[in-house]
């Protein structure tokens, strides 16, 4: 275990009472657990959150998207449907700081726990809801997925080669980047909430949050007055050469190098020639300028080209790096587990899990005073029923049993 690990206090004392499932809002609560707030998963007693995978009758074989989102919380199993476990999760947002949801549009209040069911419980409550559409949009009552926020806010559309169809990214940015939007508003709430005592409801929909994300392409619109295009490997938008992946050896599905020269800074074309040992093109009048080398970037790429297929990807960013230029290798998720030194940071950890073998997963990497906040197993269905109803509303053991026996929870 790293000694650059610590738990985080900042939320101490909060209470969460979370119906979140699969990504985005859990991805939200997952960061105020982190931050150390007592956040408690309401799950569904037979399949808990979607998001567990649980097939019927046999081990769960894919637990990791779930450890992904989960960590550090606690489950406890209850039938909404009933009005014993209905009247049980009331009591418990009565003793919350914040309730998070992100069902189907509208499921949240035919369960009765609607905002303004809700805030006369508690009027202190902060209340956080992630749809996929907004309120008041076209498609408010549409269902959304990760790759349909990214395709109806822009990302797709932006991502891709130029003469090519539009791609998905490769990040759930639709998820976990709306999760992170909500996080930080959530923050903002309870830190007003300490002056004015208020609750707030929050909503962010997902397609709302990607336009967030697309600010850089956003602001192409508003120079070019057209649509920001798709720009494969380059910034769509951004006219500027070099620029892109370049292959390096030994060829693989992976071995390339990002390398960007800025526009503003000028040296930066005359340090790579030096470096790749073209100075002979150092004042080259075809080349001198950022204007002339767009012009000829399929000229300038192979130049750079050439000498990238010499060396590792690995070894190609360090020496581009330490010229002054910004380079990055493209690394796969395989070998960024194999870099121990996320693990000494802390930003990569290892979850211990009852049931499943250990995990190593990104945790938080925000460190704070030089660590990470520690990262503990994602829960059992059900794992802390018993402890969360002793904690949160004092009942006894008798009481939570009774509570077992008439199904009220699991």
């Amino acid at each position: 275990m790293s000694d650059n690990i610590a738990d985080f206090t900042f939320l101490q004392g909060v209470k969460v009472i979370d119906f979140t499932q699969f990504e985005a809002g859990p991805s939200c609560t997952e960061t105020l657990a982190w931050l150390g707030a007592d956040v408690v998963k309401i799950e569904n007693p037979n399949r808990g959150d979607p998001g567990r995978r649980l097939q019927p009758n046999q081990p769960d074989t894919d637990p990791y998207y779930f450890h992904m989102f989960n960590a550090n919380k606690k489950s406890i199993a209850v039938n909404l449907k009933s009005p014993e476990g209905l009247a049980l999760v009331k009591d418990m947002i009565a003793k919350a700081d914040v309730m998070m949801e992100n069902f189907a549009p509208g499921a949240i209040e035919r369960l009765g726990l609607s905002y303004t069911e809700v805030k006369a419980i508690n009027p202190g409550i902060i209340y956080g809801q992630v749809k996929g559409f907004g309120e008041g949009g076209p498609f408010e009552k549409n269902l959304a997925f990760d790759m349909i926020a990214q395709a109806c806010g822009g990302a797709f559309s932006v991502t891709g080669d130029p003469d090519g169809p539009p791609i998905r990214p490769g990040t759930t940015i639709g998820d976990t980047g709306t999760g992170m939007l909500m996080a930080i508003t959530i923050l903002g709430a309870l830190y007003k909430r300490r002056e004015t005592g208020e609750g707030h409801r929050l909503e962010v929909a997902m397609q709302d949050a990607m336009l967030h994300y697309m600010r850089v392409n956003f602001a192409t619109t508003g120079r070019t007055g057209e649509a920001a295009g798709r720009a494969g490997s380059k910034v769509p938008g951004i006219s500027n050469a070099p620029m892109g992946l370049y292959p390096c050896a030994p060829g693989g599905l992976n071995d390339y190098v990002y390398i960007m020269t800025s526009r503003a800074n000028p040296d930066h074309w005359d340090r790579l020639l030096t470096l790749i040992g073209r100075e002979d093109l150092i004042g080259d009048e075809r080349y001198l300028t950022p204007a002339g080398r767009v012009e000829r970037d399929g000229e300038v790429d192979e130049i750079i080209a050439a000498w990238t297929r010499g060396l590792s990807k690995l070894d190609a960013m360090k020496m581009v790096g330490e010229a002054g230029i910004p380079a990055g290798a493209v690394l796969d998720t395989e070998e960024l587990n194999a870099d121990v030194t996320f693990e000494e940071r802390g930003v990569m950890q290892t979850m211990v899990h009852p049931v499943h073998r250990p995990f190593k997963m990104p945790a938080w990497p925000v460190r704070v005073d030089g660590k990470a906040t520690r990262l503990k197993s994602s829960p059992m269905l059900g794992e802390h029923t018993d402890q969360v109803i002793s904690d949160w509303l004092g009942l006894n053991a008798a009481a939570i049993e009774a509570l077992k026996t008439d199904g009220t929870v699991g």
